[in-house]
């Protein structure tokens, strides 16, 4: 239920995101981080506003054992969660395959949680449902030559930290994951058909075949957005984080060919508004443009830059990095028709402030789907302790995503 005080902090929000957005919409307001080139803004409107609500469960495995009570919620579970969303591929029919990360936030708190894609459609109400379509991930071939946590070889979250998905022409799936960096390619089933491919040169501490290497990738900054060539062929992980030695602005973003089974060198670097940012995920409009989700770490109160790119490697500036168009600010975005009923009534924009947003989708020339991943039971951006939703965004933008 949204309280009248809940109700004010929103409208609150929304008002002032949407008076920098009216006072700047042309240039970075980052201060000393903001890039050498201006950002130019677009409008943007809300068209439909889903939700899957906090407490939905899949299959009755005990999960969340290692966890502690967040936002008044009971753990452990008595089955998975369906939670974590970093990713979400728009079927044709409408319908949403959607990617759970490693669980509950790391390595050590996750070995319970089962790595899943779960299919969602809609009720009907603008409310989400779990629909036949999903699977779990598993190595039941032996790909994975280090000891994985469960005996039947069901991937957890203490095994690796999928964060980014594309499904392949020919049915397969290519996971970026962060533990590595890693990718990951699985049958329409899940099963790993390959082993995972690293990223040469590059490791971080949670690496299995470290062993007594130095890390030079900060945890969890391994591969968080992964787009794909519209033939299937390239892959285009992003790190989330600065190799050691970068500008901790700039992030990789690699090319790696599916035919040759390598890396072809990277395909550009991307230049975040500030070095506190982190990226959500990359998708490819075409062959030369791209859209990105950049966010700061604030949920709530606390948040103040969530927006979505769209980046155009063909034109860049003097360091190479490629110009970027603001698409949306996520913290405000125009609420004319009310589609977000009382979360937008009072200012006629809807705020989406949650510490991390984490899928980005392509759904016609001028339309997009943006969607969160709420961190159950621990993130609390809506209201403040209540778990968040996952909640997705239909948004019209004015460029041409055709």
């Amino acid at each position: 239920m949204i309280t009248p005080r809940t109700r004010r902090t929103l409208a609150l929000s929304a008002a002032l995101a949407a008076a920098a957005v009216a006072g700047s919409a042309l240039t970075a307001t980052a201060g000393d981080d903001a890039p050498d080139l201006a950002i130019p803004a677009q409008s943007a409107k809300l068209l439909d506003r889903q939700v899957l609500p906090a407490a939905t469960f899949g299959e009755p495995v005990p999960s969340g054992a290692a966890v502690e009570t967040a936002n008044g919620v009971p753990v452990p579970f008595e089955a998975q969660p369906v939670q974590g969303f970093s990713g979400n591929l728009v079927q044709p029919d409408g319908s949403y395959l959607v990617l759970s990360d490693n669980g509950y936030g790391t390595k050590a708190n996750s070995g319970d949680f089962l790595l899943a894609v779960h299919r969602l459609t809609d009720t009907g109400d603008g409310t989400l449902a779990v629909a036949p379509g999903g699977f779990t991930l598993s190595d039941p071939y032996r790909k994975v030559t280090w000891d994985l946590t469960r005996e039947d070889r069901r991937l957890t979250g203490s095994d690796f930290d999928p964060e980014s998905f594309r499904q392949a022409p020919d049915g397969t799936f290519w996971f970026g994951e962060e533990f590595g960096p890693y990718l990951l390619h699985t049958d329409a089933a899940g099963r790993l058909i390959e082993a995972p491919v690293p990223l040469p040169g590059v490791a971080s501490p949670d690496n299995p075949e470290l062993g007594d290497g130095e890390p030079n990738l900060a945890s969890s900054k391994g591969f968080e957005g992964m787009a794909q060539s519209a033939d299937g062929r390239y892959l285009f992980p992003m790190l989330e984080g600065p190799v050691a030695g970068d500008d901790p602005q700039d992030l990789r973003v690699l090319r790696f060919d599916t035919v040759e089974n390598r890396y072809r060198g990277e395909a550009f670097t991307y230049r975040m508004e500030s070095p506190r940012n982190a990226i959500g995920d990359l998708t490819q409009v075409d062959d030369h443009r791209f859209l990105v989700l950049e966010r700061d770490g604030g949920q709530g109160p606390t948040a103040v830059f969530k927006a979505v790119f769209l980046v155009d490697t063909s034109v860049t500036d003097a360091a190479g990095h490629p110009l970027k168009t603001q698409l949306v600010n996520l913290m405000a975005v125009p609420d004319p028709d009310g589609v977000a009923g009382e979360l937008s009534e009072a200012s006629g924009f809807l705020t989406f402030p949650f510490t991390t947003i984490e899928s980005v989708d392509v759904t016609g020339e001028h339309t997009i789907v943006v969607g969160n991943d709420n961190n159950f039971p621990f993130s609390a951006g809506r209201v403040e302790g209540t778990p968040d939703d996952d909640e997705f965004l239909t948004i019209e933008v004015q460029a041409d995503l055709s």
